[in-house]
């Protein structure tokens, strides 16, 4: 590892953007390397495909708005989970929603999806739907930048909780493993085990109620879809905590 590469500016483009050993850079990051950050021919700035893949750049030069960099060299660290998390976030009030989307893309999050639950009391129409889903994906590019990911972690569009359950069992399929923190659920022991089992999974889904928790029919419906209950211990958790505490461990656990 590099030893400025932890304090680098880091930013985002798409694979088409690398070619030749070169980047190209446009758009509103232009104006923000050139004249925000004020970087310097030969500076060097680190750069993500949006696959996992990074690279070590130096600047080249400013060309008709955009910012052309030479790749030094790919980077040998790799800020991904072995796992990847879907956290599937019941709707919460106020601003709640920016402060998990923040803190679950520094834990490592790989997609967060919004989901209606009969105890939300947020009700989105379609058009505030589409400008909900807009802020959040530009809080998680802000925070996956800040984080130093690979990847900018997806928003899903907001969907019901069956719609939800569905999603899940479609992603976890025969190697992942679907969670559902419950607060009358007592078992650590239990607890434990399925956790260290989810670990060893490529894909792990994790739904967190809104205030008020999940009622017990949703519950019970969640394990027709073949996901398992586990217990974040004697406390009751603000749903802005849950999902990081269980995020946290499954970090821990599944960290290389």
């Amino acid at each position: 590892m590099r030893v400025r590469e932890v304090s680098m500016h880091h930013f985002f483009v798409d694979q088409n953007a690398i070619k030749d050993g070169k980047v190209t850079i446009c758009g509103l990051d232009v104006n923000h390397i050139k004249n925000v950050l004020r970087i310097k021919q030969g500076e060097e700035l680190r750069i993500s495909d949006g696959t996992g893949r990074d690279y070590i750049c130096s600047l080249l030069s400013y060309e008709d708005e955009k910012a052309v960099l030479n790749i030094v060299c790919e980077s040998e660290e790799r800020t991904e989970p072995a796992s990847k998390f879907y956290l599937f976030q019941g709707l919460p009030k106020a601003d709640k929603m920016e402060l998990i989307i923040q803190k679950a893309v520094e834990l490592g999050v790989y997609e967060i999806v919004p989901v209606s639950t009969s105890r939300c009391v947020v009700k989105l129409d379609d058009k505030k739907k589409e400008s909900k889903i807009k802020r959040w994906q530009a809080i998680s590019e802000s925070a996956a930048k800040q984080s130093k990911r690979g990847i900018i972690p997806k928003v899903h569009d907001v969907l019901s909780y069956k719609e939800a359950l569905t999603y899940a069992k479609e992603l976890t399929g025969v190697d992942g493993t679907v969670l559902i923190p419950y607060e009358n659920y007592k078992d650590m022991k239990e607890t434990k085990e399925v956790l260290d089992k989810a670990a060893k999974t490529a894909n792990i889904c994790v739904f967190i109620g809104p205030e008020g928790g999940f009622s017990e029919s949703e519950v019970d419906l969640s394990l027709d879809y073949d996901a398992k209950r586990i217990s974040l211990g004697k406390r009751i958790l603000r749903t802005e905590t849950a999902g990081l505490a269980i995020l946290s461990i499954l970090m821990y656990l599944t960290e290389e």
